[in-house]
């Protein structure tokens, strides 16, 4: 159901970096850019797809309180290695992966450099 999600950023090159680095652990790559203020990120042309933007108001980006983006990985080791990536690459903590409850859901949370809210996660069924 979702096509893709799309963030503000402030700092474009510097939102580009972050997201290359930390989608290419989970074997996302560019798929589709338009000047210097958006790209999109994704596994296949017909799969969702998570985006960066310059606001197209001219105003600041801002990130949204009890907005999140959940980013699905394969397993639990996953999960560790994106959510480590996160951090080294400058994201703030909002919880360490491990598991939450015993429903199999296992996830890992953080804020990118412009203070959106996302998450690594997987479930065992």
């Amino acid at each position: 159901m979702i096509g893709y999600v799309t963030l503000g950023t402030n700092d474009f090159a510097k939102a580009a970096a972050f997201y290359d680095a930390l989608l290419a652990e989970l074997g996302g790559k560019r798929a589709m850019e338009m000047d210097d203020r958006f790209i999109a990120w994704g596994n296949s042309p017909d799969a969702p797809m998570v985006s960066i933007i310059k606001p197209y108001d001219g105003k600041e980006a801002t990130s949204g309180n009890g907005t999140m983006i959940s980013l699905a990985a394969d397993s639990p080791a996953t999960v560790d290695r994106v959510y480590k990536k996160a951090i080294e690459l400058g994201s703030k903590d909002e919880g360490a992966a491990g598991p939450r409850g015993d429903s199999g859901f296992y996830a890992g949370y953080f804020r990118d450099l412009d203070g959106n809210k996302l998450c690594v996660f997987c479930t065992s069924k």
